[in-house]
């Protein structure tokens, strides 16, 4: 894979792993709602973000946890805008904005955000992909069936890895069509998938190489590590989760997004050492 030359970073698919930091701007996402809704708060939080080493902020003003209600259009702008200008102000690190809505992702763009992160493969708005297209920026496309409200209630397949990859393609594609020259894969982990599928995915997480794209894994607090250590409580799955990226990156994930950046870029670095370093014999 060629790398990403872009404005603030240049990205070396293969020679690290890139540590996405999740950055909530909401009142009811499902490990920090609430958290960093405010701009003082967000700010503070990129900072140490930053401090501990995240390559990428994901800006998310909508959250995607199972059940959650759509909030409108200018909510969600008015949540993600200013967090971006905040940050762009201070800090040159890379952001990707969170978000379904083409109108946000442009708006977000000219606040200084860098990459879009949709969550619905850009299947929700029509307009997603031509205006990316537009704006010259990667795009990160992610599986899921259904909406969050939804989404639970879909996860029956007939082949869960075959048909992920064809989504996938069927985006890629389409993405190519309308000018994106850089697109991210993200096979969507508990997005439609019960706990069960969400292991079969970590196991062959390198069937989505044939796609020839970056791959982002996304398990970071979710309910299946939960199920595995029986812990209610998202913000106690540190360890499980910094498990659940190493055997990511072992399968040949590029980009991890995590809530825990400074805890998980000590995991990342060991397996990096591990699996991406030649030793000399």
């Amino acid at each position: 894979m060629q790398a990403w030359e872009r404005p603030r970073s240049t990205f070396h698919w293969g020679q690290k792993t890139y540590i996405m930091g999740v950055l909530n701007v909401t009142p009811d996402s499902f490990s920090d709602g609430g958290q960093f809704n405010t701009l003082e708060n967000a700010i503070a939080q990129a900072a140490q973000m930053i401090e501990d080493g995240v390559d990428i902020l994901d800006i998310g003003g909508q959250s995607t946890r199972p059940n959650a209600d759509e909030v409108p259009l200018q909510e969600e702008l008015d949540r993600v805008v200013p967090v971006i200008q905040a940050i762009r102000q201070k800090f040159e690190i890379p952001i990707s904005v969170d978000t379904t809505r083409s109108q946000v992702a442009k708006e977000a763009i000219g606040a200084g955000a860098d990459i879009i992160n949709d969550i619905s493969g850009a299947v929700f708005d029509s307009e997603m992909l031509a205006t990316v297209g537009k704006l010259h920026v990667p795009i990160i496309l992610m599986h899921m069936r259904g909406t969050p409200k939804t989404m639970q209630s879909l996860t029956q397949y007939e082949n869960l890895i075959d048909e992920i990859v064809e989504f996938l393609r069927e985006r890629i594609e389409s993405a190519i069509a309308h000018g994106i020259t850089q697109v991210m894969i993200d096979p969507g982990i508990g997005f439609a998938k019960k706990y069960e599928q969400n292991l079969e995915i970590l196991r062959r997480l390198e069937a989505f190489r044939s796609l020839d794209c970056p791959i982002l894994v996304g398990a970071s607090r979710k309910s299946f590590i939960g199920h595995i250590l029986d812990q209610p409580d998202p913000k106690k799955r540190v360890w499980g989760t910094a498990a659940a990226c190493v055997s990511a990156i072992a399968n040949g994930a590029d980009v991890v997004r995590v809530h825990d950046v400074a805890e998980m870029r000590d995991a990342c670095r060991v397996a990096d050492a591990i699996w991406r370093e030649k030793k000399e014999v």
